[in-house]
């Protein structure tokens, strides 16, 4: 059994689905490639499309228009504010024109190719995306089988600043801005001009996870450090493990291998104003393995971003790897297998996420307390299941190393001792032990609402970073 069918067989069977909420299929050029794997749109509604085998396309008025061409496999694609798009291909980031406005597309002018390319499969580029300063910002994949990298594990660099993500400001200056990356194939900018990154499961990184980005700080995947001044090939292999850990960030949120994900992409804030549903400024994801979406529920706790995440949907066609909101507030999902399969058995496509206005009855957040935590749901919570029998709880922590992947660590069973429903009546809150540094799931089934209905997904998973600062005292 390959690595894809065991992992198949692991995920979850069943459809999830929130009511309300429907896929709409879009037709693609007939007889093309179609891998989307990079997607944004414009204030008409314009989507504009990047696909792995070169092309840019936009669709207007239920039709597709080629745009550009001949481009390395470029991985995202953004509207600037001037109309201009910019993509990222495997050696460079393009800004590409339409001077005489043909609608097809006669300059390709290089922004930033300070990096070096490879010609290794595995070298991607991701972004870019934005600040609130108009500075741009990129990732740089890790090479792979790359006989010149350095490895330390599966991935490697042969220098050029693989595993990195970079800068270009507003002068068109590239800085070397983060390191310790690997397989950072989503990058998003927050409604507040922050910047977030995604990072895949694999040597270095023992489940896929959601980081906030910051200016000359470590991720944990040390062959990136052969760039870095003060570094040298020998002198990384003599650091221990215990200081690779010391020296990297925390993500504000794991992501549970194949419970929820395995190859996530970009994260996509519903910005929509409720044309989206009940969940204004949450983040959702694709996840190209497991073809589902998922949302990201990020609070602050002493000052620190941390959160959880939990299902959304699946059964979609291909593997999402690209997600973005429209200004009618419909979800965009760009999809492609790109070789590694995915539980939608289509090599690509073009999917749509549509809310008819119905409510559904999901989980709406979740938010630390200092006695465990407070749960809110979209519907009003039927009263007589609000008990403690109705949820369970584990924790575990990750093994960090230059494995690929790690099992559940200290994997235990929480005590629920009580539950209460707050007088809003969609509210609940849970007291359980708290541990810092584990990961909490919490298992709802039993509850319902007032018209008997139960959630479509029922386990949410909190990374618990720390405390809230008056528990830690």
């Amino acid at each position: 059994m390959s690595s894809l069918q065991l992992e198949a067989a692991q995920a979850p069977k069943q459809e999830y689905k929130p009511d309300g909420y429907d896929i709409v299929t879009i037709e693609t050029p007939k007889d093309e490639r179609f891998h989307v794997t990079g997607i944004d749109s414009d204030s008409d509604g314009v989507i504009w499309v990047a696909t792995r085998f070169g092309d840019v396309w936009y669709y207007k008025n239920d039709t597709w228009f080629k745009f550009a061409q001949g481009l390395h496999e470029p991985t995202g694609l953004l509207i600037d504010t001037d109309g201009s798009l910019l993509v990222s291909q495997k050696p460079e980031l393009t800004r590409i024109v339409d001077s005489d406005k043909d609608g097809v597309a006669d300059i390709y002018q290089p922004v930033a190719n300070d990096w070096t390319f490879n010609d290794n499969y595995h070298e991607f580029v991701f972004g870019p995306v934005k600040d609130e300063q108009g500075n741009l910002y990129g990732t740089l994949n890790l090479s792979h089988n790359n006989p010149d990298a350095f490895t330390m594990g599966a991935m490697g660099s042969p220098g050029g600043y693989r595993g990195f993500a970079f800068q270009v400001d507003t002068k068109g200056v590239f800085t070397p801005y983060a390191w310790g990356l690997r397989s950072p194939a989503g990058l998003g900018t927050s409604p507040q001009g922050e910047i977030f990154f995604t990072d895949n499961q694999g040597d270095w990184v023992p489940t896929s996870k959601m980081h906030l980005l910051e200016q000359g700080k470590f991720y944990g995947h040390p062959v990136s450090l052969v760039d870095v001044e003060g570094y040298t090939r020998e002198s990384i292999k003599e650091m221990s493990v215990e200081t690779f850990a010391q020296m990297s960030e925390k993500p504000v949120v794991w992501i549970p291998h194949v419970e929820v994900a395995n190859s996530p992409g970009n994260p996509e804030w519903d910005t929509t104003e409720g044309k989206f549903g009940p969940f204004k400024g949450q983040i959702f994801i694709g996840d190209q393995t497991q073809s589902n979406l998922f949302r990201v529920l990020l609070e602050k706790v002493n000052g620190q971003y941390q959160g959880a995440v939990i299902n959304f949907m699946n059964k979609f066609q291909s593997g999402n790897i690209r997600t973005e909101f429209d200004v009618n507030g419909q979800l965009w999902v760009g999809q492609t297998a790109r070789g590694w399969g995915a539980q939608g058995g289509k090599p690509f496509g073009l999917q749509k996420v549509v809310w008819d206005g119905t409510m559904p009855f999901e989980l709406h957040s979740i938010t630390l307390t200092e006695t465990g935590f407070r749960m809110s749901f979209t519907d009003t919570l039927s009263s007589e299941t609000v008990v403690k029998e109705s949820l369970k709880a584990q924790s575990w922590q990750y093994h960090y190393s230059s494995s690929y992947g790690s099992p559940k660590v200290d994997l235990s069973t929480l005590p629920i001792t009580n539950v209460v429903l707050l007088d809003d009546g969609k509210t609940i809150d849970v007291t359980l032990p708290l541990t810092s540094g584990k990961v909490v799931q919490i298992d709802f089934t039993g509850l319902k609402d007032v018209n008997g209905r139960s959630v479509s997904v029922d386990k949410v998973y909190y990374t618990l970073n720390q405390l809230l600062a008056s528990k830690q005292q």
